[in-house]
Order: C-alpha cells, then sequence, then structure tokens
C-alpha cells in the first residue's frame, strides 16, 4: 500500500502550529515568513525537489513528487503541528468523490475501520456535511462488502481527509504529527552549557521548539575526564542539529582541565560548584561576543547535589549581563527521558563514558555564597577565563 501511496502523492498539507495564530498579523506574517524559509532549507538540505510552496490561511501547500519523504523529514520542523501527503484536484465535487474513491481503494484493506473529514474553504455549491455523507457511502458501496470495511467516527483505522480550498481540493488518508512550537529563528540565539548528557541535550531542545537557535559549548575537562565523553558530547550534538536545518552546526569546545586542576588544589568540597561558576563565566563572555541573550542550561531542581535551589543561586551569582535560563527546572528524570527518547538524543545520551575525576566524595548541597568567593579569591578568576577563550576549538558537524 504504502509503495503506491507514495506514487500517487503531489502535494503535502502542512499546518502551521496553533501558536502562530495567537499572535498580531505583523507578527505571524513573520513567523509564516520564517517558517517558510525553514521548510526550504529542510527540503534542499534533504535534497527533495519540488515546484511551489503556497500559504495560504493557516496552511502551506507543497507541490513535490516526494511527498511522503517530504513529510517525514519536515514533521521535525518547528512551528509545524501535522503534515498530510496529499493528491491535489479540482474542487468540483465529481473529482473530489472520484480521486477520493481512488485514494480510499489504495488505502483501505481488509477489516478497516474507517471516517470521513472534510474542511473547505469558499464559496461552493456543497457543504463539508455534503463530502462526508456522500463520500463515506460511496466507499461503503464500492469497498464495504468486499473487504469487510465499518464506520468508526471516533478511533477509525483509517482517515480519508479531504481539504478544500476554493477551485482546489486535497485528498488524503494520512497525516504525521509534528512537533510544533516556534519556527527556530524568531527569538534571538542562546548559548547552551552543552555536556551531552541526556538533561543538556533536552534543555538546548526545548529552547529550540520556542524558536531560540543555540549555540552548544562544551567543556572538555580532560585530564579528569577522556575522550569517550568528547565523542559523545558530539554525536548528541549532531542529533541535535538535525532539529535546526539550515543553522549553523558548530560546537565550542572549551579546554577545561587547566581550570579543574586549580579548583582541586585550591577546594575540592565546592570543586564542582567552582568549575561551573567558571563555565558560566566562560559562557556569558561567548554570549556577548556572539550577541547571544542569554544562556541555557540542562539544571533542574535536586538533579544533582550543586543543582539545589541554594546552590543553583549560588552559580547563577557568577554572571553578571546575561540572564541563565532552565527550561528543566520543575522535570524529574522520567519527563526528561522521555522527551529525550522522543528527539533522539537518549540512547546516545544514555552510552557509557568516562564519570569525571573531579567530583568530590561529599558534595556540598547548601554552600554559602561567602564561602565560594572566599574560596574563589584564591584563583585567578580573570586569568583562567581568557585562557578559557583562547583554548576554544569550533567543532563543524
Amino acid at each position: 500500500m504504502e509503495t503506491s501511496l507514495n506514487s500517487v502523492y503531489d502535494s503535502v498539507i502542512i499546518h502551521f502550529s496553533g501558536e502562530l495564530w495567537l499572535k498580531k498579523l505583523w507578527t505571524r506574517k513573520y513567523y509564516e515568513k520564517r517558517l517558510a524559509r525553514n521548510i526550504k532549507q529542510t527540503l534542499k538540505f534533504y535534497q527533495i525537489s519540488y515546484s511551489e510552496l503556497v500559504r495560504r490561511h493557516g496552511r502551506f501547500y507543497l507541490k513535490t513528487d516526494s511527498a511522503v519523504e517530504a513529510a517525514d523529514k519536515l514533521a521535525r520542523v518547528f512551528g509545524i503541528s501535522s503534515v498530510s501527503p496529499a493528491v491535489e484536484t479540482s474542487s468540483k465535487l465529481d473529482d473530489v468523490i472520484k480521486k477520493s474513491l481512488f485514494v480510499a481503494g489504495i488505502a483501505l484493506e481488509v477489516g478497516n475501520s474507517f471516517a470521513v473529514r472534510c474542511k473547505r474553504v469558499g464559496d461552493q455549491e456543497y457543504s463539508s456535511s455534503d463530502i462526508r455523507n456522500l463520500l463515506g457511502q460511496k466507499v461503503l458501496d464500492e469497498f464495504g462488502e468486499k473487504l469487510g470495511l465499518r464506520v468508526d467516527l471516533g478511533n477509525p483505522d483509517i482517515v480519508l481527509g479531504v481539504e478544500v480550498r476554493d477551485n482546489q481540493a486535497f485528498v488524503y488518508s494520512q497525516t504525521f504529527e509534528a512537533v510544533g512550537g516556534m519556527p527556530l529563528g524568531v527569538q534571538p540565539r542562546l548559548v547552551g552549557l552543552f555536556s551531552g548528557g541526556i538533561d543538556s541535550a533536552v534543555g538546548l531542545w526545548m529552547v529550540m521548539k520556542r524558536g531560540g537557535p543555540v549555540v552548544p559549548v562544551y567543556f572538555d575537562n580532560s585530564p579528569f575526564t577522556d575522550e569517550t565523553v568528547t565523542d559523545r558530547a558530539l554525536k548528541v550534538a549532531e542529533v541535535l542539529f538535525s532539529w535546526a536545518i539550515g543553522f549553523p552546526r558548530k560546537v565550542y569546545v572549551v579546554q577545561h582541565g587547566e581550570n579543574l586542576k586549580q579548583i582541586m588544589q585550591t577546594n575540592r568540597k565546592y570543586s564542582c560548584l567552582l568549575c561551573k561558576r567558571m563555565m558560566y563565566r566562560v559562557a556569558e563572555r561567548l554570549a556577548e561576543q556572539l550577541h547571544a541573550e542569554g544562556i541555557v542550561t540542562g539544571e533542574a531542581i535536586g538533579e544533582q547535589a550543586s543543582q539545589t535551589l541554594t546552590n543553583l543561586r549560588v552559580l547563577s551569582a557568577a554572571v553578571k549581563e546575561y540572564p541563565v535560563h532552565r527550561p528543566l527546572l520543575g522535570f524529574d528524570k522520567q519527563e526528561t527521558e522521555a522527551i529525550g527518547r522522543k528527539i533522539g538524543t537518549y540512547e546516545l545520551s544514555s552510552t557509557k563514558a568516562a564519570s569525571c575525576g573531579a567530583v568530590p566524595y561529599q558534595p556540598s548541597t547548601k554552600a554559602k555564597l561567602e564561602e565560594i568567593l572566599k574560596a574563589e579569591e584564591k584563583l585567578d578568576i580573570q586569568a583562567m577565563v581568557e585562557r578559557s577563550l583562547e583554548s576554544i576549538k569550533i567543532v563543524e558537524l
């Protein structure tokens, strides 16, 4: 069935995310323009040819001979709620019924339940209800006895869909749920603290879903870790970039081992907090250089010793000019893992890699900022930040 339908479909109905309709007209037009750009970049990246992309009220209609493949790829574009490979015909009632029966004959199988859905815009001589009733009866007359079909309006196996737009109509039998959210690029970029672990990957993705491109910044803690950690992080970054087609695929790798050595010599009890505050400082400088609007992390309340509310306050105090965004703040681990599985990062993030050898045996969960500042007096913070910035290597994936 799938091969036959692939050869039949010549269009894709692209449904905008519902949130786009909450915006004022000029904002919505900007979002739609950005979404069109992201759609075109995705099709170009995957070498999917098309003849036109037409915007209508709440929709894009894509003309392509690779409709199923296009729909599969576009379901990962932020700002799209669903996609349906379809076949185009005229809005004449006879043409709509004829084409719909043709699609039904390919899509329906023995024992299927089915329903007919219709959406209509324009001035036609029939209503949506007319289409549903007439097409439903025609399907039963032609295929009902032969295939043992039954009507199920609540939970059908197959939905025969018809969209009528003025003098055009589109018929489909498949709808793929898409990612939703806001078109990537409608918000300014952010710098993301990125380890390649489950939480950081999901945290960055969550911000991307809201329209903000993210520059991942990975801190290489060698010799306290090894290359397995870096390799894992870069592989996870590749998956994240697959959700951001058309945007830079760069990971900023910071050499952080020398900083950790000095921190370990200064105060082992607070090593994680001192390490993370240093990361925040470097990320803030990068945000300034890259004209970003803030820093995003995968931190959640209580996920680690350094992520108690008390310690998060201590960490945030290291940043002076930029906000720190924590989209996973109220998530539990199961919720984060579920999103990681959905977006394709979980398996890679869960692969074994060396643990950081600088983690204290009994980390502080309620550090006092005064004690942290006192410990940092023994460190040349400015020199450490400058060394980190000079060490950065940009890895393009």
